[in-house]
């Protein structure tokens, strides 16, 4: 559908629905890419896609997970065909090359780990809450639960997280 042949009411609408999310698209992104310019990239193609299937959302109260969900798949398609380029680590080593420098903290990476190693049903809340904002109704409604049942879950998440960084015990 070209801009020319669109009617000003449903790009105004797009706009409307679309445009106030773009910093929860932008967290979200950048969450999954841990880069910036990635994040932006998979911003702009999100929003692409989004307009050109924008006939096919159903209910506008779904817009939300309807972006997160195509957010997802167009990071997943940056790296569908793309061949990483190798290095050798010991010549590297040698030149005491900067790029093997950590970027995080061993902390922020342990936290990071200790949240991928989650389970589904336990990680997906977490970030929903702790990284996109989101409210435990609005979780509930995304995952199709009670508000009761994502308390639930978001209270295990963090026991598990706290085992897994501070140990001591076992796992609830």
């Amino acid at each position: 559908m070209s801009d020319s042949v669109t009617p000003p009411a449903q790009q105004t609408r797009f706009e409307a629905l679309c445009g106030q999310l773009r910093p929860d698209l932008y967290r979200f992104a950048f969450w999954l890419a841990r880069d910036r310019a990635v994040a932006e990239d998979v911003v702009q193609d999100t929003l692409l896609r989004a307009w050109r299937s924008f006939a096919s959302l159903g209910d506008e109260a779904a817009v939300r997970p309807w972006l997160l969900t195509i957010a997802r798949r167009e990071f997943a398609r940056r790296f569908e065909r793309k061949v990483l380029e190798t290095v050798d680590v010991d010549d590297l080593a040698e030149l005491e090359d900067p790029a093997l420098a950590a970027q995080d903290s061993q902390e922020v990476l342990d936290m990071r780990a200790a949240i991928f190693a989650l389970e589904r049903d336990y990680r997906e809340p977490l970030v929903l809450q702790v990284l996109m904002g989101y409210s435990t109704e609005e979780i509930a409604t995304h995952m199709e639960l009670t508000p009761g049942a994502v308390l639930t879950r978001l209270f295990r998440a963090r026991q598990k997280l706290k085992v897994a960084l501070l140990g001591g015990g076992e796992e609830p």
